[in-house]
């Protein structure tokens, strides 16, 4: 494919590709899931083609690829190149955002605005470690790093001055909460929690902290991190190796991994004692054949989302308050784009008013130096304010010329 050429400050090429809970189900979302080598992978393909600004938020509600590309086709088929459902499926499913749209997007998605729980603020790390990402495969540039550094900004200012993301709600503490009404007293069940990513070391201190759970055994595929975690609340772990036995004896199994397949079948807890199971994970981590079972109650993470509480009907009252916050955020960084586009134009201007100040024939006295940068500045402050309003860069950079020398 040949390489292709983007302009870096043209923001109407920014497009968001994706789909989430709100038209495709945790089976078709598990498809288009990807975990950090696929995402790799998929930005290393981009790089060869030409792209230049790209990052993937893949969750356990939403899989979109942002970028700044010609086309949104080009995206989707890069990101379903490593994804196990087909690019046509996706776009039956998907919601394409273009330009100023896809900017509002994303500070929406940040803000938690357009989570499967309101307000639900572990999007926030999830973005960040997309973006980190993202910028180790040097695929991101002035662009995205402007972008992300404003919505992540507004974000936090949306937290703080707002309770849009106040109580304690999201899916790692609505999987606690469920798993109470449940049983009604977690302290002496057993419970399973695995993987201890960012979901799951949240639902492990809602589940010390909240529910005072403490016999809870964790298992990760990395057993050095269940290892740190059971450490930081005093809890067991135990290696991959050991599933099947850990869940037999659970009462509660949590699952948060980011298995691309299941990893919990029915042939786990045929003939053992009756259990909650809770699947957070994006594909899904217990396999449909578990429900045949009769005393397994398996809850996946959309039917979490449905829990209605008073704190998500005063979250709700917080969106126009949010929105605001994020529109001003949204303006200022227009105008941060609008200058760069500009920036050629002014960065030749300051070179010939420099020029300007230095000829003997323009300035036999030679204004001091301090006095001339301090007119200098002044001159390019003005016609970036005019070229923002007007745009006519023959005529500003003329008017500038004379503003200078009279």
């Amino acid at each position: 494919m040949p390489e292709i050429m983007i302009n870096r400050t043209d923001g109407n090429m920014f497009i968001v590709a994706g789909i989430n809970y709100r038209k495709a189900d945790t089976a078709i979302r598990g498809m288009y899931a990807l975990n950090g080598d696929m995402i790799s992978t998929v930005l290393a393909k981009a790089k060869a083609i030409g792209l230049t600004e790209i990052f993937i938020l893949s969750t356990c509600n939403r899989t979109e690829i942002y970028g700044l590309a010609p086309h949104p086709d080009l995206l989707i088929d890069l990101l379903c190149s490593e994804t196990a459902g087909d690019a046509a499926d996706f776009r039956k499913a998907a919601y394409i955002k273009k330009g100023s749209r896809a900017v509002e997007h994303l500070y929406e998605v940040a803000a938690g605005l357009d989570s499967q729980i309101l307000g639900d603020y572990e999007i926030v790390g999830q973005l960040k470690t997309a973006t980190r990402i993202s910028k180790e495969a040097g695929m991101t540039g002035t662009y995205l790093e402007r972008l992300i550094s404003s919505v992540l900004q507004a974000s936090k200012e949306i937290k703080n001055k707002t309770s849009l993301s106040g109580g304690t709600v999201s899916v790692s503490f609505a999987a606690v909460q469920m798993a109470k009404l449940f049983f009604k007293d977690l302290a002496g069940k057993q419970i399973l929690l695995l993987g201890t990513g960012k979901i799951g070391s949240n639902t492990c201190k809602n589940l010390v902290d909240y529910a005072g759970a403490n016999n809870i055994t964790l298992i990760n595929r990395s057993v050095a991190k269940a290892e740190n975690l059971a450490k930081k609340y005093n809890l067991q772990f135990r290696g991959m190796e050991f599933l099947e036995e850990e869940v037999r004896k659970a009462d509660l199994i949590i699952a948060a991994t980011s298995a691309t397949s299941s990893i919990i079948h029915k042939k786990h807890v045929e003939g053992s004692k009756s259990k909650l199971i809770i699947d957070l994970s994006v594909p899904l981590n217990i396999d449909e054949d578990v429900k045949e079972c009769k005393n397994m109650m398996v809850i996946r993470v959309d039917e979490l989302s449905k829990m209605k509480d008073d704190t998500l009907a005063k979250r709700k009252a917080e969106i126009p308050k949010a929105k605001e916050i994020i529109s001003e955020h949204i303006q200022e960084f227009r105008v941060w784009n609008e200058r760069r586009k500009h920036a050629p134009l002014l960065n030749h201007l300051k070179t010939t008013l420099h020029l300007l100040q230095n000829n003997p024939y323009y300035n036999p006295e030679r204004t001091c130096a301090e006095l001339a940068d301090t007119r200098i500045k002044k001159v390019l402050s003005d016609t970036a304010r005019k070229l923002h309003v007007h745009n006519r860069k023959g005529c500003d950079y003329i008017s500038a010329i004379n503003q200078f020398m009279n």
